[in-house]
């Protein structure tokens, strides 16, 4: 049986995981949105895990991490 998984929830690993390869490659919020051409605000809330976010951006931001999103059936 599958459980959906709530929406925040993935909002906030995804905040996590965004934060943590930042941090891990020592750049700043504005280093980050400076490289991804985003605004600083923006690397805030998805480093806040906010659940309404624009994907082309959030691509943008994964990309200059070296992170890609991945998107497959559930229970896979």
């Amino acid at each position: 049986m599958n459980v959906p998984v709530p929406s925040s929830d993935v909002s906030l690993a995804l905040a996590a995981e965004v934060r943590g390869r930042r941090r891990a490659l020592g750049l700043s919020q504005q280093d980050l949105a400076d490289l991804a051409g985003v605004s600083e605000r923006f690397v805030r809330f998805v480093e806040q895990g906010k659940p309404s976010i624009q994907l082309d951006a959030l691509l943008g931001v994964l990309d200059a991490l070296g992170l890609e999103l991945v998107v497959r059936r559930r229970g896979t």
